[in-house]
């Protein structure tokens, strides 16, 4: 379907005139002149549902959501769905909104399911169910789609924390910090480390923590993290290791992560779901119409953040809702078990990230820069800069077969020592500082390294 109102119609979306974009959406519903194809119903309920959400007319929303649905010739049950969540979630309606969110996961053609993991997560949380949360933000910040994997990793430490697990938390947010994010976010996730250090009785850890959230000037503590400052800060001044808690009071079960408020109440609609995050998801087509392309679910669990037992993960996960209201005793305990196992696995594979443990190795990058001279640039950061690439590069020994001497790894750096053959047969031994990229490693700088500088 192509015609005028439906051109005028997206046109006025992009402007954000929205009232302007409903009436020309209805007004092609409503023409009789105007043939309706199968699947194109759908796709202009659709539309009419992305005006109500972003007018925040959220019963409307949810009303031609459903109509959209009702047509099985749309090529898009992912993006509804999950829009029609959305919708039921605005209204705190999160039974209704957790549903919603596990049909849009369970659609193998819709592209961003990390969006609808972050919204499942979310609901779980009003919900109370903070282990199935976990699972949902565990599964948003595995997205390969997702470009920005710190919100889940946040949230996933708000649940373990929820979970009674500082340990876990930490190193979800310590991950979470080798991602680029805005300063407020940085604040905000300081902070909440901060919180976790203290419930470690990690003091001046904490202490570091809260400090980085502080040291702008433009983060302010929540009540909860004001009082783990001052327990931290009493700690480390008085040189004490354990403390006994300051009787203040304080949230229970303190839930400040990124989406979810301190205490636990619902958010103003407009801080739980801002237009950048949860507006309604882009204008989908019917795919024999307009050849829509969708791009394959997952990548390889080689490629992904973390790399633990993603099979056992996703036989868990799939019809968790369901199998909760079936057993709603005995089976949630087990589930609950079964997730406590993987947060485990998890957090190992957290672990040894900040061990220096990495895909590919510090090992590997220093074999395929050695065998590779002439293209060394693709080994580098991209900060170091082709002039000095080139300069640290000039007279380094090409050596297909180098030798290993030793790695000193680190979370964030690491320097790997090769000694490398010349093609007289002398041996030249080399240092290779290495920076973590992602979950990888490349080259910051090379020399030649002597025994007295290793």
């Amino acid at each position: 379907m192509d015609n005028e109102y439906i051109a005028q119609a997206r046109e006025a979306y992009k402007a954000r005139d929205f009232q302007t974009a409903l009436a020309l959406f209805n007004q092609c519903l409503t023409d009789p002149s105007i043939q309706k194809g199968p699947g194109e119903l759908g796709y202009i309920y659709h539309q009419i549902g992305n005006c109500f959400l972003q007018m925040k007319d959220f019963g409307e929303a949810i009303h031609a959501y459903t109509q959209a649905t009702a047509d099985t010739a749309y090529d898009a049950c992912g993006a509804v769905n999950c829009n029609l969540a959305k919708a039921y979630a605005f209204l705190h309606d999160y039974e209704n909104a957790v549903s919603h969110f596990e049909i849009a996961v369970s659609d193998a053609k819709y592209d961003a399911p990390y969006k609808a993991y972050l919204g499942l997560g979310n609901a779980l949380l009003k919900l109370g169910k903070n282990a199935e949360a976990g699972v949902a933000f565990r599964e948003a910040a595995l997205d390969t789609n997702n470009p920005d994997p710190t919100k889940a990793l946040l949230n996933l430490g708000v649940c373990f924390m929820a979970l009674d697990r500082p340990a876990d938390a930490v190193q979800s947010y310590e991950s979470a910090l080798q991602f680029d994010m805005d300063p407020a976010t940085r604040n905000k996730m300081y902070a909440n480390l901060g919180q976790a250090y203290v419930a470690c009785n990690q003091m001046q850890q904490a202490m570091n923590a809260f400090e980085a959230a502080l040291a702008d000037k433009t983060y302010f503590l929540s009540d909860s993290a004001s009082v783990d400052y001052g327990r931290a800060a009493q700690a480390v001044a008085t040189g004490t290791a354990a403390m006994q808690p300051i009787v203040v009071p304080e949230p229970e079960n303190d839930m400040s992560g990124l989406d979810v408020a301190a205490d636990g109440a619902p958010l103003p609609q407009d801080e739980y779901y801002s237009y950048d995050s949860y507006a309604a998801d882009p204008q989908y087509y019917p795919a024999d119409a307009y050849g829509y392309d969708v791009p394959d679910g997952y990548a390889s669990g080689d490629e992904r953040f973390f790399n633990a037992s993603d099979e056992e993960l996703e036989r868990y996960s799939k019809g968790l809702a369901r199998q909760d209201r079936k057993r709603r005793n005995v089976g949630l305990k087990i589930l609950v078990f079964i997730f406590a196992l993987l947060l485990i696995a998890a957090a190992g594979c957290v672990f040894l990230y900040t061990q220096g443990w990495g895909y590919p190795t510090q090992e590997s990058v220093a074999r395929s820069l050695f065998s590779d001279t002439q293209n060394a640039s693709q080994y580098f950061v991209e900060s170091v800069g082709q002039d000095n690439i080139d300069a640290a590069m000039r007279g380094v020994v090409q050596d297909d077969n180098i030798t290993i001497d030793g790695v000193d790894k680190s979370m964030s750096n690491s320097t790997v020592y090769v000694s490398a053959k010349t093609e007289e047969g002398g041996d030249v031994d080399y240092r290779v500082d290495m920076v973590r990229d992602l979950i990888g490693w490349k080259v910051s700088s090379i020399e030649m390294s002597f025994p007295s500088n290793q």
